[in-house]
């Protein structure tokens, strides 16, 4: 009989020790779902800023080559010409 009850309170004590261990992973599965949330949107507003540089710096590279084709537009074309030329010879082979 004695036996019996020492066994029942071990086999309470495991279920207790289970549950804690349980809430301990619960717990922190809960924090690492919170930090990947908060890496997400940093991740993200890193992205958008990154996005704005590259679309501010085309604009500007786009205005500055609008303004030298019109500032030489015969060198423009002499250009264009000779990369159209080289299209050509290397699509050849």
């Amino acid at each position: 009989m004695a036996e019996m009850k020492t066994a029942s309170a071990e086999s309470t004590a495991a279920r207790v020790k289970a549950d804690i261990a349980a809430d301990d992973l619960s717990a922190q599965v809960t924090a690492l779902r919170e930090d990947l949330s908060r890496l997400t949107d940093s991740v993200r507003a890193l992205g958008q800023g990154a996005k704005s540089v590259v679309t501010d710096e085309a604009s500007l590279m786009t205005e500055r080559l609008r303004d030298k084709v019109r500032e030489e537009p015969f060198m423009a074309l002499a250009v264009t010409a000779g990369i159209a030329y080289l299209f050509g010879l290397l699509s050849r082979r």
